[in-house]
C-alpha cells in the first residue's frame, strides 16, 4: 500500500487537501486546453468529480495524477462539445523582460508548438510544463509508457527542426 493512500480520512478532507495543494496548477493546466475563460469552471468541476468519486480512487497512481486525469478528461469533453481543439500557448511562457539572444522567442515557440499533432503537443505540455514523468503521463492518457517516450522523442525532433536547432553529434 502506498503512503499517500491513508484512508479512512473522509473524501471532504482529502479533496480539500488536494484543492489547497493543486488548485493553481490545475487551473493553469485547464487554461492551456480550454482557455482562460473556461478554466475556472473546468477546475471546479474537476474537484467536484474528485469528491464524488473519491471512494473509487485505488491508489495505483498519486492523487495528483488521478486528479489531473479527471481534469484532462473534462477538458477533452469540453473541447469535443464545442468541436474544437484548444491549446492556449499564451500560458506556455511568461513574458521575458531581459531578452537573451540565445533564447527562442515566444511567438516562434508558439508557432512551432502549433504545428505539433495534438498527441505530441499533449505529452510535451504534460512533461515539460507540468513536470509529469513518463509513467504518470501514460496513466493520465491511458497509453503505454513506451508510447509516451516515443511521442516526446518525435515531438522534440519536430520542434528542433521547426526552430532550426542543430542537434549535437554524439
Amino acid at each position: 500500500m502506498r503512503g499517500w493512500l491513508l484512508k479512512p480520512r473522509s473524501a471532504n478532507a482529502e479533496v480539500a487537501q488536494l484543492v489547497e495543494k493543486h488548485y493553481d496548477e490545475l487551473w493553469r493546466f485547464c487554461a492551456r486546453w480550454v482557455g482562460r475563460e473556461d478554466a475556472g469552471d473546468i477546475t471546479q468541476e474537476t474537484f467536484m468529480t474528485a469528491q464524488k468519486t473519491w471512494h473509487r480512487f485505488e491508489g495505483r497512481s498519486t492523487p495528483k495524477t488521478w486528479l489531473f486525469g479527471i481534469g484532462q478528461n473534462l477538458c477533452r469533453a469540453h473541447n469535443r462539445s464545442r468541436k474544437r481543439e484548444c491549446f492556449s500557448e499564451d500560458l506556455v511562457l511568461e513574458e521575458q523582460t531581459d531578452r537573451d539572444p540565445n533564447l527562442i522567442d515566444k511567438i516562434t515557440l508558439e508557432a512551432a508548438m502549433g504545428k505539433l499533432s495534438h498527441e505530441h503537443r499533449e505529452v510535451v505540455v504534460l512533461h515539460e510544463l507540468h513536470g509529469f514523468v513518463y509513467t504518470e503521463i501514460a496513466e493520465l492518457l491511458g497509453i503505454a509508457e513506451g508510447t509516451v517516450k516515443s511521442r516526446l522523442h518525435h515531438a522534440f525532433a519536430h520542434l528542433r527542426r521547426q526552430l532550426g536547432v542543430q542537434e549535437e553529434t554524439r
